[in-house]
């Protein structure tokens, strides 16, 4: 492949992200004249009816200008997709629900307005625990059910059989950049809207309707964002509309950027987990059955909660084929913040409770935790619990030898045994663990993605595409994408930021699907243009269009480089022949077919694949521990730009590793969020990297049908952060006897961990059924 696609290249913004000179959202306020600030007023109890809301105390308030309450909507005082979620809310779901909203020529001017805004609320039963919402069958959404086969027959003929439960945590995104959005009105009473957002589309479509507007009366543009990780798909729009609505009563520009306490307290954050189980084996330690109940907390609303039940239920299969299945789903409703998308979208979570099951299950087995997951891999030809093929199955043996013998994990695990039997106080854990997981979106309209590219008389490419960036590198791999279809230097392409006037109906930057969707559309687009100017050239060559080559900015006959045209000689050429030379690109995913009642079809275009290594070292007294290596091999395709994709795997292992071992989300009785500043909250650091972090990328791995061949990387590398909680795992059975199953907390804290080994010592495990 010619072209920039493939090269290692940095971050098209990196020099602008260290500098500090790189813009966002919040950013612009400093550049726009007379802008009021916005600030909450927070309901203070956890459930209730406002019965009082008197808001002429903060209008004295020197600086304030104006208060927002849902007398003032005048289109639908609702921020959601499913109408479940009032922008002023009458009845307060959670504690900090934001009541009203106050406008002031300045923040503190906002802050002391919203202090002085009365409100009195009739308090309403709360339920804040995930298990007593199951108890009370408090659920929203609609049940979901996976099956396949026939799960009692399976049970009734396998020969080992276990039941358990598992309860796991949820995970605050903590992106750098907080929600912000920067909402201005022109002459024509147009609404044009600066948010930090994952999906402009759907942010432009709740300001319209809470505006009463139609869609062609809103832009929404996303310069870029400080991260996302899902928690910018949904949560944004209610505050962009915020914003709108004050700029379009008072005339004035409208900033809302919220806090770091206040965007912990009133936005989503990954979806906490409880799983009941019961699992069947057969005589060698194959999978049989699996009956389960998956119930997740939801939070207040629905947001984004049906599909994320719908992805953890797609994936509680992991890398290993159950002949029966019966999963049922449910999401319940609690009084906390609205639970949303995070990095995974539901795979982490579901994939977890097979992880722990099978280690779980191991000792009682008689077999180490990855003998027992390498036989239950899934081989070719086998299909899905919901009926789609594993294509390329043969790659999870491949990468599962390749990662053993490139992390000397067989020799590592006899230098584990030997440092263990002469440490009485100090032990070491060794695991490996799978990743197979799908990429699209559950829901299948949005497998689609727009582009619009401009090439401009002296051959610059000036480039459009429906992708938000967060950090992840989407748009420095569509500059790569641009330049490799047009044959032209990446210093002649640039990038226009994401706005819905020039790219409509774009779905969310998520699901991994950014640059298989939005690289798609671009390439079609370059297509098209090159494909006009192959016409062109041909003329002038006295060749057929298809022996027309453009490489490094120039066009020449198949086989005769010496007689090259520059491309921008070319394209002034085409101009003067008056030939089109912009397009509109459009990609859709194709061959994807879902019946979401049944939980049956081929939701996903391709499984990306991949396993990782990592070693531990725990400290008996107090259950700390260091993770000392971590050996990845990751299936990426053919990479559109390998360096962007190691920066990928390395950070969404550190995510998950966080996760699944650091980040404790505690709320107490009241549903007040205890863990709500960085002081409170244990974020993955510097501290946490171990010393030797080793990354591989699948070689020899193209996809067929995907741009360039490559596949995706955003979501997949958190999952591989199981192996650090299998490392763990291991080194706490090894202050025990052996043989044992070992019950481990998640988040496997240094705490969790104490108790964890603790039991161990104690000699306490959970019976088998058999």
């Amino acid at each position: 492949m010619s072209g920039p696609v493939g090269e290692a290249l940095p971050h098209e913004s990196a020099e602008l992200h260290v500098t500090g000179a790189a813009l966002y959202t919040d950013d612009l306020t400093a550049r726009t004249h007379g802008v009021l600030h916005a600030w909450p007023v927070q309901a203070t109890v956890p459930h209730g009816v406002l019965t009082r809301l008197d808001a002429s105390a903060a209008l004295q308030v020197a600086g304030v200008v104006r208060v927002l309450t849902a007398a003032d909507v005048p289109g639908v005082n609702d921020a959601g997709v499913k109408h479940d979620e009032p922008l002023f809310p009458q009845e307060v779901m959670y504690l900090g629900h934001a009541v009203c909203w106050v406008l002031g020529e300045t923040v503190e001017a906002a802050r002391l307005g919203a202090a002085a805004v009365v409100v009195e609320t009739q308090a309403l039963p709360a339920v804040v625990r995930l298990r007593d919402a199951v108890e009370q069958a408090s659920f929203q959404g609609m049940p979901l059910h996976l099956r396949r086969g026939d799960v009692a027959q399976g049970l009734a003929g396998a020969v080992h059989t276990f039941s358990g439960e598992f309860e796991f945590g949820g995970q605050e995104h903590f992106y750098l950049e907080t929600h912000a959005s920067l909402a201005t009105i022109d002459e024509a009473g147009q609404v044009f809207i600066q948010s930090s957002t994952q999906h402009p589309t759907e942010t432009q479509e709740i300001v319209a309707h809470v505006l009463g507007l139609p869609s062609n009366h809103v832009t929404v543009q996303c310069l870029r964002m400080g991260g996302g990780f899902g928690g910018k798909e949904m949560q944004p729009h209610g505050l962009a509309a915020v914003a709108a609505l004050g700029a379009t009563l008072t005339g004035r520009p409208v900033r809302v950027r919220l806090n770091r306490t206040q965007d912990l307290t009133m936005t989503g954050k990954r979806h906490p987990f409880y799983a009941r189980w019961t699992v069947g084996f057969d005589e060698a330690g194959r999978l049989l059955a699996l009956d389960a109940e998956l119930y997740s907390d939801g939070g207040w609303s629905l947001d984004l909660s049906e599909p994320v039940m719908a992805r953890a239920l797609c994936h509680i299969d992991n890398a290993y084929f159950i002949p029966h299945v019966s999963v049922l789903g449910r999401v319940c409703r609690t009084h906390k913040t609205s639970q949303t998308a995070f990095r995974g979208f539901g795979g982490p979570q579901g994939m977890l409770v097979i992880e722990d099951l099978l280690s779980r299950c191991a000792p009682a087995l008689g077999l180490t935790a990855h003998e027992l997951r390498e036989r239950n891999f899934y081989r070719p030809g086998q299909t899905t619990p919901y009926g789609q093929p594993v294509r390329h199955a043969e790659r999870l043996t491949r990468i599962w030898a390749e990662l053993q013998q490139s992390s000397d994990f067989a020799a590592r695990q006899q230098q584990v045994e030997q440092f263990n039997a002469r440490s009485p106080h100090r032990k070491r854990g060794l695991a490996i663990t799978p990743l197979k997981f799908g990429i699209s979106f559950n829901f299948t309209a949005y497998n689609q993605a727009g582009a619009l590219v401009h090439v401009y008389r002296d051959g610059s490419v000036l480039v459009n595409h429906g992708g938000t960036e967060m950090g992840q590198g989407l748009h420095t791999k569509m500059l790569q994408v641009a330049a490799s279809s047009l044959g032209v230097p990446l210093s002649t392409v640039r990038l226009a930021p994401t706005r819905t006037d020039k790219v409509p109906n774009t779905s969310a930057t998520a699901a991994s699907s950014g640059a298989d969707l939005n690289g798609g559309a671009v390439r079609d687009a370059c297509h098209q243009i090159r494909t006009r100017l192959a016409a062109v050239a041909a003329g002038r060559f006295g060749v057929h269009p298809d022996d027309v080559r453009f490489e490094a900015g120039r066009v020449f006959p198949l086989g005769h480089p010496d007689q090259a045209l520059d491309f921008a000689a070319l394209v002034h050429h085409a101009y003067m022949h008056r030939t089109q030379l912009w397009a509109a690109g459009y990609y859709r995913t194709p061959g994807l077919h879902w019946d979401k009642d049944a939980m049956q079809g081929e939701p996903f275009k391709y499984f990306a694949y991949g396993a990782s290594v990592s070693e531990v070292e725990v400290d008996g007294f107090t259950g700390a521990y260091q993770l000392r290596r971590v050996d990845i091999l990751q299936d990426v395709g053919d990479s559109l730009s390998p360096l962007i994709d190691l920066g990928q795997v390395e950070g969404g292992f550190i995510q998950g590793a966080g996760w699944l071992t650091l980040e404790d989300l505690r709320w107490d009785d009241l549903g007040r969020l205890t863990t709500s500043s960085a002081s409170t909250y244990k974020l993955p650091s510097f501290s946490e990297m171990p010393p030797v972090f080793i990354v591989n990328l699948m070689e020899q791995a193209t996809e067929d049908g995907v741009v360039y061949g490559s596949k995706a990387v955003g979501e997949p590398p958190l999952m591989l952060a199981f192996s650090v909680r299998e490392a763990l795992r291991s080194a706490v059975a090894a202050f025990g006897p052996g043989g044992e199953t070992v019950e481990l907390a998640s988040p496997a804290t240094p705490e969790a961990v104490y108790w964890a080994l603790s039991r161990v010592r104690s000699g306490g495990q959970v019976a088998a059924d058999d």
